[in-house]
């Protein structure tokens, strides 16, 4: 009965003996004793190969991005590239951007006329008199521009016929008075009411003016009580009494000029 069932066992485990080649030869009545050895073909297993991909993964990804990003990213930070055009500085809003121009050397002025000049100046820039009322003041200077000497240089004073009322009833046109200020009071100076001209040749006298020098005087004006009333420039004329009989106006008058002037009734 024990051998009926020892001999199938026997061509079970022979069976499997020669599937596996590593179990030794039986011979019947033995006790059959089966030792696995590891294979080579182990480590081609599922898990064998796990951690194959775990490890070779890290190994290669893992230094190229630790020691190539570095290397490249840190001097680019620490050396910037100079800029090629001019930073643009901000505008305030409402400022006008004027264009750069080019400046070269300060151009001296011109230089001032070589000739004789005068001006007329009062405040205001007119005379505007009241019958009866204050005098004004103006001031005459003369600059003599020139190459020479003047030695009788005269200024007369002159206004034309104020014709406010017919010729009948117009009052005596001399109902002014002008004083030129000299010496620390006030002198009378001739004014002469007309509508015509009077050569220089008629007068005679006038102070004198070197090359370069500048004279300035103080005049006043007054309208008496009774005159006449309007309006008539007060008309100022340099005469060089020097001048021959006979020479151009521009040299035996040298310079002119006028003042605006108005009387009224107070």
């Amino acid at each position: 009965m024990v051998g009926e069932h020892v001999a199938p066992a026997i061509a079970v485990v022979l069976l499997a003996g020669a599937a596996t080649g590593c179990v030794d030869r039986a011979e019947p009545g033995d006790t059959v004793v089966t030792t696995e050895k590891p294979s080579a073909p182990s480590t081609a297993s599922p898990t064998a190969s796990a951690p194959a991909s775990t490890t070779a993964s890290p190994t290669t990804s893992a230094p190229a991005s630790t020691t190539t990003s570095p290397t490249t990213s840190a001097p680019a930070s620490t050396a910037p590239t100079p800029p090629t055009t001019a930073p643009v500085v901000p505008v305030p809003s409402g400022t006008t951007r004027t264009p750069w121009k080019e400046t070269g050397p300060a151009v001296p002025p011109p230089p001032r006329p070589a000739e004789l000049e005068m001006s007329v100046t009062t405040a205001g820039g007119t005379l505007d008199l009241v019958r009866g009322g204050p005098a004004r003041e103006f001031t005459v200077t003369v600059r003599n521009g020139t190459a020479r000497a003047y030695g009788g240089l005269r200024l007369v004073f002159q206004m034309e016929v104020l014709e406010g009322a017919p010729a009948a009833e117009r009052p005596e046109q001399r109902g002014f008075v002008l004083e030129r200020r000299h010496a620390g009071a006030w002198h009378d100076v001739g004014l002469r009411v007309a509508n015509d001209f009077t050569p220089h040749w008629l007068y005679d006298g006038g102070f004198r003016l070197d090359r370069g020098a500048v004279r300035t005087e103080r005049y006043r004006l007054r309208a008496l009580s009774s005159g006449p009333t309007g309006s008539t420039p007060l008309m100022v004329h340099l005469f060089d009494t020097d001048a021959p009989r006979d020479a151009p106006a521009d040299r035996s008058r040298p310079a002119y000029r006028s003042l605006p002037h108005t009387t009224r009734l107070g």
